[in-house]
């Protein structure tokens, strides 16, 4: 449920703030009319996003046994592979992000309402089709798909809420703070899909050590037990880790939170 909560807040806020940054160029040019060209290119993100979640959840569900965990482990390794990279691409564009999307809208201006609407649509799916991957991969990670629906519910909800408030300017919140503390959250819970998926190609043969076990907690708890579901929720491991998970789950949340620390450190120091 955490992780899902945190996924469907990070990135809905995203996706929240540049709508209203889109929304807000329009009204304060007193070009109301333009609206729906803007609200017809986001909710035609909106639904393709969908739609590649229910993509991959049909392919999934079609899949045999062997197939569908070759299927899980690849989106799971595309799924950090996509997020961690976006985790780096918004903390690089955040400071520039509104004087951008404010020139793309002048040039769709220019050009067109369907340029307008396609603005908004490209700046929306990016965050769609990422969430979207995201959250399949999570869900295939979690033991109680209610709870994970649950949080990603919760998470949406809030992110909509604050980015209304945010767009309203009716609360005020550092967002590099935000930014910063969701991408460390994010990283972690992208670790633990990327713990998933060598564990998915353990178990058919394609990664060796699926029998070095360094952790192993299933004698000492149930599966649905507060601890093992909070372990899973948050840090993203399973009862059972292999010393290969453990070591690559290890080594992605040292590089790359690392990283990620010394970025936004250096865009402090940057406006100091």
């Amino acid at each position: 449920m955490l992780s899902s909560f945190i996924i469907a807040l990070r990135e809905g806020l995203e996706a929240a703030l540049i709508i209203g940054i889109l929304v807000a160029y329009v009204v304060k040019s007193h070009r109301r009319a333009f609206l729906r060209y803007i609200w017809s290119g986001v909710f035609l993100a909106i639904a393709i996003s969908l739609g590649l979640g229910a993509i991959l959840t049909f392919t999934s569900a079609e899949l045999g046994n062997h197939g569908e965990q070759i299927f899980a482990g690849t989106t799971s390794f595309l799924a950090v592979a996509l997020v961690t990279w976006m985790v780096f691409w918004m903390k690089r564009t955040a400071r520039s992000l509104r004087t951008d999307l404010a020139g793309k809208i002048e040039t769709a201006f220019a050009v067109g309402p369907f340029a307008l609407a396609g603005v908004a649509f490209l700046a929306v799916v990016r965050e769609g089709l990422e969430t979207s991957l995201f959250v399949y991969a999570n869900f295939k990670n979690s033991d109680d798909p209610g709870n994970s629906t649950l949080g990603l519910i919760i998470g949406f909800i809030a992110a909509i809420v604050l980015g209304y408030l945010i767009y309203k300017s009716a609360i005020h919140i550092n967002l590099a703070n935000f930014f910063t503390i969701t991408g460390i959250a994010l990283i972690i819970v992208a670790a633990g899909l990327l713990s998933h998926a060598v564990f998915e190609f353990q178990e058919i043969g394609f990664l060796p050590g699926a029998d070095l076990i360094v952790m192993n907690l299933a004698p000492l708890m149930s599966p649905d037990s507060f601890i093992a579901v909070l372990l899973a929720s948050s840090i993203g491991l399973g009862q059972t880790t292999s010393w290969l998970q453990l070591a690559v789950y290890v080594i992605y949340v040292v590089t790359v939170i690392t990283s990620y620390i010394k970025k936004s450190q250096g865009k402090r120091l940057a406006t100091v």
